[in-house]
């Protein structure tokens, strides 16, 4: 029988050589072939998407530490026959927490050996369930040096069976014995922790609001695989790294707003003083009614009466100052179409009035001592020199360079992750539901995938010394267009209307009206339309998305488009709760399907150790798959079969005498 030749080794050559250094001879490749065809029949790793966590690191954390509740569904899964409530939820919290939990129950322990004996034990149960999808390799690699050897030997070696239970028992006695118990017990929680989310997806939205996103930069700079679709919010702060003043002025308004200066000033830094004696100087006899901070039940404590009144003094300087910054950038940029935001030019300052939409209103605000009425958008000297020292801050914080770094090489504008399209608002639509071109740069229109990957390139280019300056400039200045731009990805609305919301009593001229996306959202032939100009196939193919809050209040669903559409915005800022009347969603995509979970306000992970208070979540089952999914049926499974087919290319080219085997290898 002839043999048929079925590879191009010639054409390969090059290849397979590269490929031979790390297998070396036909024993280490068909080894591996082995080992990745195991791997593609195991179940699918669990995925959790989190959309719009705003600055709340408390209840982020939280989520990530339970897995949305799966941890605490497994611990009730396996003890829930044999232990009581309070034990179960004990257990759970020791997973979360374990260092706090730890100092609470030594001081309430008569017989702390006797507790490590039973919670060691109940937390390697714990963490076999977790760890089963897994491959022995993965999990090792996980584990902390320390104790992986124990860990290994615990997981794998079963106490029921007689022959083992004394070499089980020896090791439980040893690691007590030589005091390393609160160590273990701390490693094993945080590689639960770790095996319970194979891959995190954020959906936008890190900044803003919330008191604590450099927090949650600092723990997603160390979580062992995750990835970002940057939201309005991010970008802002990204802007702000940049040196776009504009983006400067609304990240300080937006902290001043929230009373919350702590990411600002203690997690980057920034010196705000300047700002402090500029506005003391200028509003000092100044009201400033319109912008006194929004205060929550958990900030309201912080202030009294002088810090408030400072605030809201500051609070309008910036505002000020902002919509000068943004004129300056919309009039160097006409390709925007954005001079009507240019609104200081529209107020008769004698009168205390603007001109608007062809009507004239009046003013609630007419006090506007840094603003020279024959050039409203000029910056005076002083303006010149605060705003110097502002962008200078935020240019040369180290944490803050480092947070956008991160956010850089974890994320993009979009992603698709096993037939699912990823981004954190909208793509640009036409009326009918076509996709909207969208002038990026002049002479150059986009729309879709596209737009997206080309946006996603243009704000790389702010950050790289090697862009020439002018395209560089323009780079920067766009920050503020994806920031409030109509036809941005990340915004997709008529107008900011912020102007209007701080100086206009009538709420007519505080509508921002949608684009056709959000209007037509619930349209399954849209949503179909968009997945197809990504190049998004299969029959379980969706689109996942946060941006706009889910009014869970109102009746309004989560899941739209026939199920092809689902918006995880839940509002996980507390700003939200009311409006929402929930705390957030988590998406969980595992190898059953996937689960939608909602979230209940959490109150603090301090409440979460002393009283094993949880957030109290509700389970949706959105699509549960025919079979269970493997990793074979994921992108990676599509990688790891062709990883296969090389190796086997190579195994040919072994056996044929095209390169030789290094047996020593």
């Amino acid at each position: 029988m002839q043999h048929q030749q079925k590879y191009d080794i010639e054409k390969d050559m090059r290849y397979l050589q590269l490929l031979s250094q790390t297998f070396p001879n036909i024993a280490a490749a068909a080894t591996e072939i082995i080992n990745l065809s195991a791997i593609l029949n195991l179940p699918k790793g669990t995925e959790h998407f989190i959309a719009d966590i705003h600055g709340e690191n408390e209840a982020f954390l939280h989520v990530i530490k339970n897995a949305s509740g799966n941890i605490k569904r497994k611990v009730y899964e396996l003890f829930g026959n044999t232990l009581r409530e309070t034990e179960l939820k004990e257990l759970c919290t020791i997973i979360y927490y374990p260092e706090q939990k730890l100092e609470i129950i030594k001081a309430r322990e008569e017989n702390i050996n006797d507790w490590y004996h039973i919670i060691l034990y109940q937390l390697v149960s714990v963490l076999r369930e977790v760890s089963c999808k897994y491959t022995r390799s993965k999990v090792s690699k996980s584990l902390p040096r320390e104790f992986s050897y124990i860990i290994q030997e615990l997981l794998y070696e079963h106490h029921a069976e007689a022959a083992k239970t004394a070499y089980v028992n020896v090791i439980i006695d040893t690691i007590i014995s030589t005091g390393r118990a609160d160590a273990f017990i701390i490693a094993t929680c945080k590689v639960i922790q770790r095996l319970s989310i194979d891959q995190l997806h954020i959906l936008g939205d890190v900044y803003d609001r919330g008191p604590g996103a450099h927090i949650i930069m600092d723990y997603l700079s160390q979580y062992h695989s995750w990835d970002i679709q940057w939201g309005n919010h991010d970008i802002l702060w990204m802007g702000a790294g940049a040196g776009n003043d504009a983006c400067i002025c609304n990240v300080i308004r937006l902290s001043l707003r929230y009373a919350n200066l702590v990411t600002l000033e203690e997690g980057y830094g920034i010196n705000l003083m300047p700002l402090a004696t500029y506005a003391m100087e200028h509003y000092a006899d100044d009201p400033c009614e319109a912008f006194k901070p929004k205060l929550n039940d958990k900030n309201r404590d912080r202030f009294d009466k002088k810090t408030l009144r400072l605030t809201a003094m500051m609070h309008k300087a910036i505002s000020i100052l902002q919509f000068k910054a943004e004129a300056n950038i919309f009039l160097r940029n006409p390709l925007w179409d954005m001079d009507d935001r240019c609104l200081l030019r529209d107020i008769d300052y004698k009168k205390g009035t603007i001109h608007l939409y062809g009507k004239d209103y009046e003013l609630k605000d007419k006090s506007f001592p840094t603003i020279d009425p024959k050039n409203p958008l000029q910056f005076t000297k002083e303006e010149i020199d605060l705003m110097e020292k502002l962008n200078h801050s935020f240019r040369v914080s180290e944490k803050l360079q480092r947070h956008i770094r991160t956010i850089l090489s974890h994320g993009c504008m979009y992603a698709i992750y096993n037939d699912n399209l990823l981004f954190h608002a909208s793509v640009p639509l036409n009326e009918d539901g076509s996709l909207k071109e969208v002038e990026l740069v002049k002479g150059k229109r986009y729309s879709g995938k596209e737009l997206m990957k080309k946006t996603g390139l243009l704000v790389r280019s702010a950050f790289q010394l090697d862009t020439p300056i002018e395209e560089r400039q323009y780079a920067i200045d766009y920050f503020l267009y994806l920031w409030c731009g109509k036809d941005s990805c990340l915004f997709d609305k008529s107008k900011m209307s912020t102007f209007e919301r701080y100086f206009i009593s009538e709420k007519e001229t505080h509508v921002e009206e949608k684009g056709y996306f959000f209007k037509l959202r619930d349209d399954e032939a849209t949503i179909d339309r968009i997945l197809d100009a990504f190049d998004v196939h299969g029959e379980h193919r969706h689109i996942i998305n946060g941006h706009v809050p889910v009014h869970v209040v109102n009746g309004e669903k989560p899941i739209k488009a026939n199920g092809k559409l689902m918006v995880i915005d839940g509002g996980f800022a507390e700003a939200y709760h009311k409006e929402t009347g929930i705390a957030g969603y988590t998406l969980v995509y595992h190898s059953n399907g996937f689960e939608l979970v909602q979230h209940e306000p959490f109150t603090s992970s301090v409440d979460a150790v002393m009283r094993g208070t949880d957030i109290v979540s509700t389970k949706q089952i959105v699509e549960t798959s025919g079979h269970r999914m493997l990793v074979g049926n994921t992108d990676r499974g599509a990688e790891l079969k062709q990883q296969v087919e090389d190796l086997k290319e190579l195994l040919y080219a072994y056996r044929h005498g095209y390169i030789t085997e290094n047996a020593k290898l």
